[in-house]
């Protein structure tokens, strides 16, 4: 078999949110595709980095006071350490920020002057007063124009798929501020995209390189008419890379972004050795994309043309998938099903994630539904059941006596799950990991009946059948590890304990097709629990306890995708000087703070309001400030709520603060002069 070049990328996380297990779709399943592709023996390396320009970022770093370098910074480290507690591998992670983006992004925007592709126009464009910016697309909120669904960004709708610009919405209004924007002029640079319809048509039609299903979309939506020119260019102020030969423009984000891919390439080649071109201009090699269905149009239209017209190598595949729902429905954080990595991490195993979505992912773009009731018996049944169960109830019995020295007769059972290698191979390949696993889970379904039919723990009882007993344990563990062997690229963590157990690395997929025999087993140590409801529902508990901490202590609701910009809360209702006075604010002391274990945004505080009068109130302020910094300072406290029974304690109140939620915290302090107990009138 020929040994294939192949560079592989997800899409760049935003720099402006956390990774949930929404994201994680599609890093898992670009990390299974790169992990087979380098069993198969295919020269294969994975590549991505964070996304870290735009009004959003600018927004975020100034909300916490500090420099838009130091907030992705922040990020980037929090986005590395959840993708590697999932055991997702990139061969470099980078950053759109980086020295080597900017350099390609000239040589891009070079490319596109020299075509003459370029043309300045002026902008008509929402404007934020209150902010003093402009405002892109994802800024802005309103009704769409086309079908009257609420809520919609200013480039898109997610009801019926129409585009158009943020003017044309219905009510439009500011999710910065959330005032009403007004409309100014700048001079905008525009790429004349409609100069490569026919090629961008020809390229997207042609069955190669896209799914049926979004060939089709792309011609209906888009091809079946002129390609409306594309706004490149945004005034200041604005974090990003400043036009060369614009000054006072910078590049939009959507431009820098997925030349990202390739600045992290050419990080990646100089830490190696390697050579950048090989990967972007060899014509040997393959350039396949993952990516999320709402960021179709970036991938498969504006992508295609800049590599066509800067000269790089165009992609082999764009493997677009749906969306992530949690029991059928949208992620709520309310409903605790809006689970961050990190959470998700306190409390379970990541391979069972890993499993459960490879069982649901298809090679189309339909939504993938995370049941947990199906999810705690899939891993159950699958994994702890039929897979571990071949090891656990036979390695222990021979790992004083080894394995057999010849392969004993199983009934022809490693032979034929040999022969459905490569079956399974072409579902890995082809992204139908839901098939693989199918697959692989038949042969489990064989391999089990032989073990409980051989009995090795009545065996292990008779001193005349301990040939037997060794023949019985050296069929099951092989069974056992071939199995592993195709679910390696899915179950990395548990190949690394096969590959303990046996003392044989499992290092590529011929490694099914071959027995182990006249070798010594090492002692039998546990490979995987069981998933307990209760942690699903202490991950869930969790989750809600996060999002009530957010909302006592946030005017703000944190936008459903951890790209986007924050939505701030519409005034709430009149209320009388009645009502208001029924809220008891008061004047208080921190007297004690320290961090609550298992929750990573939770901090507990002691509050005196003076005399011997206390609260105990959990707040979700930990990303925003250390324990140690909180003594002694005074706060406001609502001291008359009532108390709230959490999973780690009764929270006794709540302390004010402004801000939007997570590290964007601010608390409201009374000026110098107060005393604890005093009342806030």
């Amino acid at each position: 078999m020929t040994q294939r070049r192949i560079l592989v990328t997800s899409a760049l996380p935003y720099a402006n949110g956390d990774i949930h297990l929404g994201h994680l779709v599609e890093y898992i399943q670009t990390d299974v595709w790169v992990r087979f592709q380098k069993l198969r023996g295919n020269e294969c390396i994975y590549l991505c980095a964070d996304d870290t320009h735009g009004t959003a970022i600018m927004m975020s770093a100034q909300r916490t006071g500090c420099s838009e370098e130091e907030w992705i910074a922040r990020v980037q480290d929090e986005h590395e350490r959840d993708f590697a507690g999932f055991h997702i591998e990139f061969d470099n992670y980078g950053s759109t920020n980086s020295p080597e983006n900017y350099e390609l992004c000239k040589k891009f925007w070079q490319a596109f002057r020299d075509s003459g592709l370029v043309k300045e126009q002026e902008v008509t464009q929402l404007f934020d007063d209150e902010q003093g910016v402009f405002l892109a697309d994802r800024f802005v909120q309103g009704t769409c124009p086309k079908c009257g669904k609420e809520d919609q960004y200013g480039d898109s709708c997610d009801g019926c798929g129409a585009t158009y610009n943020a003017r044309d919405l219905i009510d439009p209004r500011s999710t910065l501020t959330g005032s009403t924007p007004s409309v100014k002029s700048a001079d905008h640079l525009f790429i004349q995209i409609e100069q490569l319809h026919d090629f961008l048509e020809e390229w997207t039609q042609s069955g190669d390189h896209l799914q049926s299903e979004v060939a089709n979309y792309l011609k209906g939506h888009f091809l079946h008419e002129p390609l409306l020119d594309w706004d490149i260019s945004r005034p200041a102020p604005y974090f990003g890379f400043e036009i060369p030969d614009a000054p006072g423009n910078y590049w939009f984000v959507w431009f820098d972004a997925p030349i990202g891919y390739m600045a992290s390439t050419q990080q990646y080649c100089e830490k190696t050795g390697d050579d950048f071109e090989r990967w972007w201009k060899d014509p040997d090699t393959e350039v396949h994309h993952f990516i999320g269905k709402d960021i179709t149009y970036f991938h498969t239209l504006f992508w295609p043309a800049m590599l066509k017209v800067a000269g790089f190598n165009l992609p082999t595949k764009v493997h677009i998938h749906g969306f992530l729902t949690v029991d059928g429905r949208k992620m709520s954080k309310r409903d605790g099903t809006f689970v961050r990595a990190a959470t998700y991490l306190n409390h379970l195993d990541p391979e069972y994630l890993r499993y459960f979505y490879c069982s649901k992912l298809g090679n189309g773009v339909d939504d993938l539904d995370l049941n947990l009731e199906d999810f705690i018996a899939k891993v159950n049944s699958d994994l702890v059941g039929k897979v571990v169960n071949l090891a656990s109830r036979t390695a222990k019995f021979i790992s004083e006596i080894g394995l057999s020295a010849v392969y004993p007769d199983d009934g022809g059972l490693f032979e034929s799950a040999a022969a459905v290698g490569d079956q399974i191979a072409d579902a890995y390949e082809n992204c139908e990991f839901n098939k693989a696993m199918r697959l692989i889970m038949e042969l489990a379904d064989q391999a089990n009946p032989f073990v409980e039919n051989s009995q090795p723990w009545v065996l292990r009882k008779d001193p005349e059948k301990q040939q037997e007993l060794q023949d019985v344990c050296t069929v099951a563990l092989n069974l056992f590890r071939q199995l592993v062997v195709y679910l390696s690229p899915v179950l990395p963590e548990l190949t690394g304990k096969a590959n303990e157990l046996f003392d044989v690395e499992i290092s590529n997929w011929s490694d099914s097709q071959s027995p182990i025999t006249g070798s010594q087993i090492s002692k039998f140590k546990h490979m995987m629990q069981r998933v307990e409801i209760k942690d699903v529902e202490a991950m869930i508990d969790e989750t809600k306890d996060e999002a009530a901490a957010e909302e006592t202590q946030s005017a703000a609701n944190e936008s459903q995708d951890s790209g986007q910009p924050l939505k701030d809360e519409p005034l709430a209702e009149e209320c009388t000087i009645d009502d208001f006075v029924k809220v008891d604010l008061r004047v208080a002391r921190i007297v004690a703070a320290q961090h609550v274990e298992g929750a990573d945004r939770l901090l507990q505080l002691t509050l005196s309001l003076g005399g011997d009068e206390t609260r105990n109130v959990f707040a979700g302020i930990k990303s925003a400030y250390e324990p140690e910094e909180l003594i002694g300072r005074l706060v406001v406290c609502v001291a008359n709520l009532q108390p709230r029974k959490m999973r780690f304690g009764v929270s006794e109140g709540m302390i004010t603060a402004a801000g939007p939620g997570g590290s964007d915290v601010f608390l409201l302090a009374p000026d110098s002069g107060a005393q604890p107990g005093q009342r806030v009138h």
